[in-house]
């Protein structure tokens, strides 16, 4: 079975072929470099050992690009543009917005081939744009959850036949791999969050600011993160009661909820102190959203409370910066914003 179908995306003019079926079979070069890459990147024991979403994702990415003739590589799960979870390597913004492609779910579509062709003057100004993809789908327990594209940005030969039986193979092993961990990091999360605010708890806080470091660090990348707590609580809880007080938690965790972004990580750390991880974030990022939920806190009184106001502490990362490195310097900037008269952000 075979399908040809037309896209449109701006100026951009897409050929695109579907291929059913890929790999009937690999010749002995083909499956002798397969075999090279699978033992020496670990997908075919590494992926199904891990629980950590973000681990599986970036090692089946990782896998990818170290394959022949591919530059870059995207995974996309979910089907809902609103609620999609995109990760890529060595691809900008723009460029994972023209490469996604809905897999459909018909479990007979193998893969979807996409050639690009650009102006000439688009050329001109960047001989490095992505010249063809080959996405194949990511399937768990009988159902399509997302899919998995290997970029190509080279114009004088197609991927060869090794990569594409060796992208086929690692997708088989990725789907369930990746709905396996994020299966348990749901059942996790559910398990660890704070039972008062439903916020993660500090201990996942912590697990959390590690793995966004570790990711930071292997891909210089931003991280930054903001320490903040309720100025005077201590004043509601012997006024109102700790029952109120802890109302009045629950009800500044909801608007913390209102205007973090979906990729933020806002926890409580204890007590009335909150944090929230930000990744691929600056430090400017950081105080804008410092701000954003200060308001957020204090536009509208609590009742029996009143109008609640944060002190703020925003911290960047640095090249050898550790989570407990990360997280003095937020708290550091957090304290000198109440020394510095309070309802403000400090950031170091």
């Amino acid at each position: 079975m075979s399908v040809v179908l037309l896209i449109a995306i701006g100026l951009l003019c897409v050929t695109v072929a579907t291929t059913v079926g890929l790999g009937l079979r690999i010749r002995a070069s083909g499956e002798s470099r397969i075999g090279e890459l699978a033992g020496g990147l670990g997908y075919t024991h590494e992926l199904a050992a891990s629980l950590d979403p973000a681990d599986v994702l970036d090692r089946t990415l990782d896998a990818v690009v170290a394959l022949p003739g591919v530059d870059a590589a995207l995974i996309v799960l979910g089907h809902d543009p609103s609620n999609r979870t995109a990760v890529a390597e060595g691809l900008s913004d723009e460029e994972v917005e023209r490469l996604i492609i809905e897999m459909p779910a018909d479990p007979d579509l193998r893969a979807i081939e996409v050639i690009y062709r650009y102006r000439l003057d688009e050329v001109e100004e960047s001989s490095k744009l992505p010249h063809a993809a080959l996405t194949v789908s990511l399937r768990a327990d009988g159902e399509t959850i997302g899919s998995l594209t290997a970029v190509t940005r080279s114009t004088s030969s197609p991927l060869p036949q090794a990569t594409v039986d060796a992208l086929d193979a690692l997708a088989r092993r990725a789907g369930p791999a990746i709905s396996n961990a994020r299966r348990y990091n749901e059942a996790r999360e559910q398990a660890e969050l704070d039972s008062l605010t439903g916020l993660h708890n500090r201990r996942l806080f912590y697990e959390f600011l590690g793995r966004e470091i570790a990711r930071a660090h292997r891909y210089e990348r931003f991280v930054s993160l903001i320490v903040f707590d309720l100025d005077d609580f201590k004043r509601i809880n012997d006024r109102i009661g700790h029952l109120g007080g802890d109302a009045a938690l629950a009800e500044v965790a909801d608007r913390i909820r209102t205007v973090v972004r979906v990729t933020d990580i806002p926890c409580r750390v204890g007590g009335d102190e909150f944090a929230i991880i930000l990744p691929e974030s600056s430090r400017d990022d950081a105080e804008l959203l410092a701000d954003r939920v200060g308001f957020a806190i204090r536009s509208q009184k609590i009742d029996k409370v009143g109008a609640l106001k944060i002190s703020a502490g925003v911290a960047e990362l640095r090249q050898n910066d550790t989570p407990t490195d990360l997280f003095k310097r937020a708290d550091q900037a957090m304290y000198r914003a109440k020394h510095a008269g309070k309802a403000r952000t400090v950031a170091q």
